[in-house]
C-alpha cells in the first residue's frame, strides 16, 4: 500500500496483478492532482481499504479472487455512496458492462485506454460525471435504446451467462431466486431474441456476438 500523501483526487487501485497496479500508480503519479492512496488485490480488500482510506475514486478490475469487481463495486457504493468507482478491465461484453453499471460504477474503461484518457476519466468520475470508453459508451447507449445484445434484458443476460456455465434450470432458479417456470420463460425469450432454438445455440450465438464471455 502506498502512503496517502499529496493533494488532489485520492485514488485507490484494485487489481490482483501487482504489475498492473505498479504501472497504474506510476502513470497516475505523473499528474499533480491525482494521488494514489492505496492498493487492493481482491474485492474484499478494496472494500476494507475504501473504509480505511476514504478515496475519491476506486479504479476497479473485474476479475479478482473471491469477491469480484462487480460485487465489490456494489458493496462500496452501498457502504460509501460518495466514492466513485471506475471499472478498468480487459472485458467489454454486454454482460460485464451491464453488471458493472447496475452495481453502481460511474465509469468503464478498457486496459488499452491511453494514459491521458485514463487520467481524465478519473477526474471526470471525481467530479460526478460518467467515464466510459468509446466502445463501452456505444454499448451503453444501445442498452438504453434497448437494442444491444439482441435486446436481452439484464435478467436474461444473467440467465444466459448461467447457462453458458453449464448450470441447469433448477440451479439457475436457486441462484437467481426465481421459479423454474420463470427461468424457462426467460430462456424462451432469449431463444426468440437471438433467433435460435436451444440452449447450445443460444450460448454459441451470444459468445460469437460478444454478448457474454466464458471465464
Amino acid at each position: 500500500m502506498r502512503p496517502s500523501t499529496g493533494p488532489g483526487i485520492r485514488v485507490l487501485l484494485a487489481d490482483d496483478h501487482p504489475v498492473v497496479r505498479d504501472g497504474l500508480a506510476a502513470m497516475l503519479s505523473t499528474q499533480p492532482d491525482l494521488t494514489v492512496v492505496g492498493e487492493a488485490s481482491t474485492g474484499a480488500e478494496a472494500l476494507r481499504q475504501t473504509a480505511a482510506l476514504a478515496p475519491d475514486v476506486v479504479l476497479m478490475d473485474l476479475q479478482m479472487p473471491g469477491m469480484d469487481g462487480t460485487a465489490a463495486t456494489a458493496a462500496i457504493r452501498a457502504a460509501h455512496p460518495q466514492v466513485r468507482v471506475v471499472v478498468l478491465t480487459t472485458y467489454d461484453t454486454d454482460a460485464d458492462i451491464t453488471a458493472a453499471i447496475d452495481a453502481g460504477a460511474v465509469g468503464y474503461l478498457l486496459k488499452d485506454t491511453a494514459r491521458h484518457e485514463l487520467c481524465e476519466a478519473v477526474r471526470t468520475a471525481a467530479r460526478g460525471g460518467a467515464a466510459l470508453s468509446p466502445t463501452v459508451a456505444a454499448k451503453v447507449l444501445a442498452h438504453v435504446r434497448g437494442d444491444r445484445g439482441g435486446g436481452l434484458s439484464g435478467r436474461e443476460l444473467e440467465v444466459l451467462s448461467a447457462v453458458a456455465r453449464g448450470q441447469s434450470n433448477k440451479q439457475i432458479a436457486r441462484a437467481l431466486r426465481l421459479s423454474e417456470a420463470t427461468v424457462k420463460t426467460h430462456l424462451l425469450h432469449i431463444y426468440a431474441k437471438l433467433d435460435v432454438g436451444d440452449r447450445t445455440a443460444a450460448v454459441t450465438a451470444a459468445l460469437g456476438r460478444g454478448i457474454i464471455r466464458m471465464d
